[in-house]
């Protein structure tokens, strides 16, 4: 199910400004309080909420890449407990959990592709780091947010092979 402020109007509303992340959501959250989205109103909400939590546990206040970090954190949740939701029998509740990920990855950079990872990780591994760990550590950086770590971790463990 499409996210209900996806409709393009609401992003026509933010995308030709340059704004930094957390400005944007505020912005987006004042949109959908106006157009009384309960879903999107809680989620958002919820986000800014952990940002400021964040904020107050590091003692400043975080940069978009910061922010993102949160914002991945807020979609594996969903994720997962959208997984045990189906599992569990309750599929109503899944696809809930489901659309408020989908809701949150509009606040995250343009997925990488599998080939573009696996370009990331030769590229890693012609630079010397020959062990998975190494690996991982460098193109973590550059997948954050972009691209599924536990993929990220298979494509290393077969190009390593």
């Amino acid at each position: 199910m499409a996210a209900p402020w996806l409709d393009g109007t609401f992003l026509d509303s933010f995308s030709a400004m340059a704004e930094d992340l957390k400005a944007r959501l505020r912005s987006d959250l004042v949109v959908v309080r106006k157009a009384r989205n309960r879903l999107g109103t809680v989620v958002l909400t919820t986000l800014l909420s952990e940002v400021r939590n964040r904020e107050i546990e590091v003692g400043e206040d975080l940069d978009d890449e910061g922010i993102q970090v949160i914002v991945v954190k807020a979609i594996k949740q969903r994720r997962d407990a959208a997984e045990q939701m189906l599992e569990a029998g309750r599929p109503e509740l899944a696809e809930k959990e489901t659309e408020e990920a989908t809701l949150l990855q509009v606040y995250l950079p343009p997925a990488l592709s599998e080939g573009e990872v696996q370009a990331l990780v030769r590229e890693a591994i012609d630079s010397g780091a020959t062990e998975m760990g190494a690996v991982m550590s460098r193109i973590m950086p550059e997948i954050r947010g972009r691209f599924d770590g536990k993929e990220a971790n298979r494509i290393v463990r077969e190009v390593l092979k």
